[in-house]
């Protein structure tokens, strides 16, 4: 057995589509880390909810942003930004959805194995 595991996100394990937005999840050391991209328009209660069956998206996410940005609303109301270069922990129970024009990129360590899928 090897000392390492070593995978690129150009060849995906797995990938989650959807209306304006597409999740390429690798599995490594015993988890899945996924490489999130959410173009302009994209907004987690129109186009992920219908998939994952919740009103609020579940998935505990441990973020950085690559580029772009989106805004988060959490279910007791209070809401932020996160950005480029930013490093986000989002607890579930929140909404999502991008800022601008221009596509939000996100690499997620703490999420990807819930994000997206059908949750009950």
């Amino acid at each position: 057995m090897s000392d390492y595991e070593l995978k690129n996100v150009s060849a995906p394990d797995e990938v989650r589509e959807f209306p304006l937005g597409t999740g390429e999840i690798v599995t490594i050391g015993g988890g899945q880390v996924a490489l999130i991209t959410l173009q302009p328009g994209w907004k987690w209660s129109e186009h992920v909810k219908p998939v994952a069956g919740t009103d609020l998206c579940e998935a505990p996410h441990f973020q950085y942003m690559i580029s772009g940005q989106v805004h988060i609303r959490m279910a007791d109301g209070s809401e932020f930004d996160a950005r480029a270069g930013d490093v986000v922990v989002v607890q579930p129970g929140h909404d999502a959805w991008v800022v601008g024009d221009e596509p939000a990129v996100t690499v997620d360590w703490g999420g990807a194995h819930v994000w997206g899928k059908p949750q009950g």
